[in-house]
């Protein structure tokens, strides 16, 4: 594994853009390269990130982390000798995600503010969020497996949410009601949200994601999704449509 401190900044865009120059957008196979790190990273880490890459850091970042993210997968854990809770302390920075498209990021402890804002269609499982988490979210999935701050999905137009609620703060007054509606979780929702946290275990050994499979059917009752209003209509409309149009064409 490589050493990393934060005066390393954007690592990783510039093998991103050497992917996409000789490949394009769609990148090469996933975990075509796997790179570990342990430290501190700097500012950006894993920015615009392409298919392919698999990051996979022992330590924590500063603010950024993932921006732009393009298709590559993104791991940050705690540093096994370790002593310190996960989910109870802070291991990545502000806005985390922005903007991003495609890809995935599995963060085992909690994230600063604005995470996840304008994410356009990456997948993110973390241990708690900050403040305006999910704020003019279009697409995409999140999970967040503990507390999160303020105002969560703020002008939030696309995408969902699932969000463990274990004290029902978040469903009183935590999370901005505007645009979104707190939905019941489906079958196909739970086999999602599932299979997601078991990722997340595989990938960064959390303790949070072990007990919550061990209880599942005890969480499974304390998680809501988040799911916005206009999104929901669209979908509907489009499952309405979809027949009319195969109708159409038989006639």
């Amino acid at each position: 594994s490589y050493k990393i401190s934060n005066i390393n900044r954007t690592v990783g865009a510039i093998v991103s853009n050497e992917i996409s120059k000789i490949y394009g957008h769609l990148g090469l196979p996933e975990d075509t390269l796997n790179i570990n790190f342990t430290g501190s990273a700097g500012q950006s880490f894993g920015a615009f990130g392409a298919h392919g890459l698999t990051f996979k850091l022992e330590g924590n970042t500063n603010d950024y982390l993932g921006k732009g993210l393009s298709g590559a997968k993104l791991i940050v854990k705690k540093p096994t000798k370790a002593n310190f809770v996960a989910e109870e302390n802070i291991i990545v920075g502000n806005v985390c995600l922005f903007g991003a498209v495609q890809g995935e990021a599995y963060i085992n402890g909690i994230a600063g503010e604005r995470f996840a804002v304008r994410n356009s269609g990456a997948t993110a499982v973390v241990e708690g969020v900050g403040d305006h988490c999910c704020e003019y979210m279009t697409g995409g999935k999140i999970v967040v497996l503990g507390k999160t701050g303020r105002n969560f999905a703020a002008g939030m137009s696309g995408g969902y949410a699932f969000v463990l609620n274990e004290a029902n703060q978040f469903t009183n007054g935590l999370c901005n009601e505007e645009t979104i509606d707190f939905d019941p979780i489906t079958e196909a929702d739970e086999a999602e949200l599932k299979q997601l946290i078991t990722n997340h275990v595989a990938y960064t050994n959390s303790n949070k994601g072990k007990d919550i499979l061990a209880n599942w059917n005890d969480y499974l009752a304390k998680f809501v999704k988040v799911m916005p209003k206009e999104y929901k209509v669209a979908l509907e409309r489009i499952a309405n449509e979809e027949p009319m149009v195969e109708e159409l064409t038989i006639a």
